[in-house]
């Protein structure tokens, strides 16, 4: 897209942008509200899982993060069984010779989910160790094959981030290298340097504006088995930072820029995100 194309999206009415949208999505409220709802969807492929006792097969993100108090607190209340749950995590943090950070990291996104989501649940309803898979650098093909072996995901979550990318799909440019949108499409797990956009919001997200403190490299799903997902909702509430990305992900051209903008013409893809994401852009010193 132009500058011109983007900064005139940006300034579309909301009821306008739902008629030009090619990517679903939902407003809610708040962010709190944004949040709830998450949760909410998580719980539903528990439920399902639970009650029919037929696995059910999900993608799960970092970021956010707060849903998951809700969904650990429901899940033991209501006895929630997790035995038939498979989860894939999107994505973690490399230290800057791509090697995985310790799990006692406070950034480690496996040890967050081993710690405050796995650990938390009652142990009767707890999901099995060899249930729950995370992307490694040195294994890249690894998860990929667990996901085609187990049937495939039945709903991939996640957010979207300052760049548009899902899960770290960043945006592959450089000056050197082209790599469409076709290939983009087909990119499976590995190994990725950070933009330095990705650091900045990452950093005042997580470390007080640190950048030293966000390690450089990450490991990744790619873009394929995120689209193969037979559901993706997507996430987006960070207020005026996502008011761009939120708006360019659901009616921008699909392009390599935005790595978000792939989802468009899945069957059952939605993105949601709160009122004051989607409110149109005003230009302004502030």
């Amino acid at each position: 897209m132009s500058t011109k194309d983007l900064l005139l999206l940006n300034g579309l009415p909301l009821p306008e942008l739902q008629r030009i949208a090619r990517l679903r999505f939902r407003v809610v409220p708040s962010a709190p509200e944004l949040l709830d709802d998450f949760a909410e969807e998580i719980l539903r492929e528990i439920r399902r899982a639970s009650e029919s006792g037929a696995p059910v097969r999900l993608i799960l993100p970092i970021g956010p993060t707060a849903q998951y108090r809700k969904v650990v607190e429901v899940s033991n209340r209501e006895r929630l069984s997790w035995k038939n749950v498979y989860t894939f995590n999107m994505d973690e943090f490399l230290d800057w010779q791509a090697r995985p950070i310790p799990l006692s990291h406070p950034l480690s996104f496996e040890g967050f989910m081993r710690r405050e989501v796995f650990g938390k649940l009652d142990p009767a309803i707890r999901i099995p160790d060899d249930q729950a898979f995370f992307p490694h650098p040195f294994r890249p093909d690894e998860i990929g094959k667990k996901i085609s072996d187990l049937g495939g995901i039945d709903c991939c979550f996640g957010g979207i981030g300052f760049h548009g990318h899902v899960a770290f799909n960043e945006p592959p440019l450089s000056r050197w290298h082209r790599v469409s949108v076709a290939e983009l499409r087909e990119s499976l797990t590995r190994v990725v340097a950070l933009g330095d956009d990705s650091i900045v919001v990452q950093s005042i997200g997580s470390a007080g504006g640190s950048a030293a403190a966000i390690p450089p490299m990450a490991v990744t799903l790619g873009m394929k088995d995120i689209l193969a997902s037979r559901k993706i909702r997507l996430y987006c509430a960070a207020g005026a930072r996502h008011q761009a990305i939120f708006r360019i992900s659901v009616a921008g051209e699909p392009c390599v820029d935005y790595p978000s903008t792939l989802v468009q013409g899945h069957p059952d893809a939605e993105v949601i995100t709160d009122a004051a994401t989607a409110r149109p852009i005003e230009l302004g010193l502030r």
